[in-house]
């Protein structure tokens, strides 16, 4: 399964676990996707503490569903697989943004994760 693919299966099941606020279904889906919607779920109370604190003007919990769910995802891999370079982490989550959310989210994503990426010298 092509890395696209993973994030596109892990977004879905963080999306739908976050909605439900229980632990991500992760049946069906790829090894990949699997290991990303648990380590994301895991860790979100650290991931929404740093986006919080990037997203000026922005409380994690009012933020969209799905521009949340992006920003996790992105900030654990920035976080967890320093194999993927930043510019494909972001360029990423900017895609999803702009299929599962509106025109205007890709740039928020962006903006954040740009603010994020710090963390992380590549």
């Amino acid at each position: 399964m092509r890395s696209a693919e993973a994030r596109d299966e892990a977004l879905r099941a963080l999306y739908e676990a976050d909605q439900r606020r229980l632990e991500p279904d992760v049946t069906g889906l790829g090894r990949r996707a699997a290991e990303m919607a648990r380590g994301v779920w895991a860790a979100r109370d650290s991931l929404d503490e740093a986006i919080g604190e990037a997203a000026t003007g922005w409380r994690v919990e009012r933020m969209p569903p799905i521009d949340r769910n992006i920003l996790r995802l992105a900030l654990w891999e920035l976080r967890h697989r320093p194999g993927t370079p930043m510019p494909v982490v972001i360029s990423e989550a900017v895609r999803l943004a702009k299929i599962y959310s509106t025109e205007r989210s890709g740039g928020f994503v962006n903006g954040v994760l740009a603010r994020l990426a710090g963390e992380r010298e590549d």
